[in-house]
């Protein structure tokens, strides 16, 4: 295959920006980066390694029922990880390939392989790590059919160049986590966000700020709007957070890794991080606010105060396990984070939310968040 031009790695890396404003764009996306990794089958998925589950988060030309039968091998996966960790330790946006990775006589007897794999052609995977925590990762997995062959060093360039751009877009899904973010009716959409949201034009001039972002202006922390432009606190977070605003209007192809989970913190020590997405380029993007450069989500480790929640809790009749998920929901955690934080099953996470939705009369997540807002202020005037 021909090399990758710089004008297709720029609509690769747009495309796959854009699924964070419309996630339905993924299955597209991925379609296109398999086309020039010559892989014919893509998934996006979390493995947790103490329980061995794996739970599918997006995916392309791979049915639902015969993902959910791949779940049947979790443990399968997890020790393959584990082995490639083991003889390579795997650093960060850096391509792991299952052929070059894992000794063959290791994975090929493994029934993931017999019995799914295997009898779908595949021969080989390339992967990259979107998420990585002590329990649990995130990975980006494209899979070659056998009629072509194993990852060539040429894929493995690829998607060395695509993976902090995957990685970003998946972790401000993650921040995100709705279905799709209409230009109409932007600051209804971001101030239902748990998490701070600030869109900004160049030299740093805020365009927007959700409810969540002014409330951080209001304390000065972890960032702040100086004379109508962004900042946060301290020196080094400053001008990483600066640079990756930067480089997010200048050149988005090149921001890598600059500009995922930058390190905030506020006055009290509590731990916050900023993620930074472009949106100076793109059909999709540049319609949300005219002149806007760039996107920054600021979630926090700490949420509402817990009396302010106690009290929202026991007026709708949460259960204190319902009322313990809606308090990281309400701190800027994904549901599959929340579950993890709770050492509970993400099936258990789920039947809570679904309880607290009835309970609060709402139907999406987005909903709660601005509900449990618009009661907790009253609670904090009083």
């Amino acid at each position: 295959m021909p090399p990758l031009t710089p004008e297709r790695l720029s609509d690769l890396i747009g495309l796959v920006y854009d699924c964070t404003i419309e996630p339905d764009r993924w299955a597209d996306t991925m379609r296109e980066i398999c086309s020039e990794l010559g892989c014919f089958l893509s998934a996006i998925y979390r493995v947790d390694l103490a329980s061995s589950r794996v739970s599918f988060l997006r995916q392309w030309n791979a049915q639902p029922e015969r993902l959910a039968l791949l779940e049947k091998y979790a443990e399968d996966l997890v020790s393959v990880y584990k082995t490639a960790q083991a003889i390579r330790p795997q650093q960060i946006d850096e391509p792991f390939v299952l052929a070059r990775d894992v000794p063959r006589e290791m994975w090929a007897q493994t029934r993931y392989y017999t019995e799914w794999a295997r009898p779908r052609g595949i021969c080989d995977s390339i992967q990259t790590m979107v998420l990585r925590e002590p329990r649990r990762i995130g990975v980006f997995a494209a899979n070659r059919h056998e009629a072509v062959g194993p990852v060539s060093d040429r894929e493995i360039a690829i998607l060395r160049l695509l993976a902090p751009h995957i990685r970003r877009a998946v972790t401000i899904g993650d921040v995100l986590d709705l279905k799709k973010v209409e230009a109409q009716a932007l600051g209804s959409t971001l101030d239902s966000l748990a998490a701070g949201v600030i869109v900004v034009a160049e030299e740093h001039r805020i365009l927007h700020a959700n409810h969540a972002a002014r409330r951080m202006f209001a304390k000065g922390t972890p960032v702040r709007s100086l004379s109508g432009r962004l900042a946060a606190r301290g020196a080094v977070a400053g001008a990483e957070l600066a640079k990756a605003i930067d480089l997010a209007r200048r050149n988005e192809a090149g921001i890598g890794a600059t500009g995922i989970g930058v390190p905030l913190s506020d006055e009290a020590g509590e731990p916050a991080v900023a993620h930074v997405l472009p949106l100076a380029r793109g059909d999709l993007r540049t319609r949300l606010l005219p002149q806007a450069t760039a996107a920054v989500f600021v979630t926090q480790a700490a949420g509402a105060p817990l009396a302010d929640i106690a009290a929202v809790a026991a007026s709708i009749g949460l259960t204190p396990a319902e009322t313990r998920v809606l308090e990281r929901l309400l701190g800027g955690m994904s549901l599959v984070a929340a579950a993890a934080a709770l050492d509970i099953a993400e099936t258990t996470a789920k039947t809570h939310l679904s309880r607290i939705f009835a309970k609060a009369g709402v139907a999406r997540q987005a909903e709660l968040v601005a509900l449990i807002d618009r009661l907790v202020a009253p609670l904090r005037r009083s």
